[in-house]
């Protein structure tokens, strides 16, 4: 069984505190870091004071980022497919002749 652990995340200037699996520390606590450069970065870029506005850009932003990597692997996994069927149907054709 793993060891839980009780850590606190600060988000947009809030606390949250958390029970989790050791293992899984590392990428909360990097996830809440990315967060809150996001935060400064689109606080900045555009002047955005309201955290709940910014919050909402972070969600989207990776929400997209997710989908995109989901997208190209469906693209990659269909090239990747029709390049094995080509081995496959130049294999075919040369045991078969």
């Amino acid at each position: 069984m793993s060891e839980k652990l009780k850590i606190k995340l600060s988000i947009a200037n809030r606390v949250y505190p958390l029970t989790i699996d050791a293992n899984q520390e590392e990428g909360l606590r990097k996830a809440a870091k990315n967060i809150e450069i996001m935060i400064k970065q689109f606080e900045q870029s555009y002047s955005v004071r309201d955290k709940q506005d910014v919050l909402a850009m972070c969600a989207l932003q990776f929400a997209s980022q997710v989908e995109q990597k989901s997208i190209d692997k469906a693209s990659v996994s269909e090239h990747v497919e029709e390049k094995l069927k080509a081995l496959d149907a130049l294999l075919y054709a040369q045991l078969n002749s």
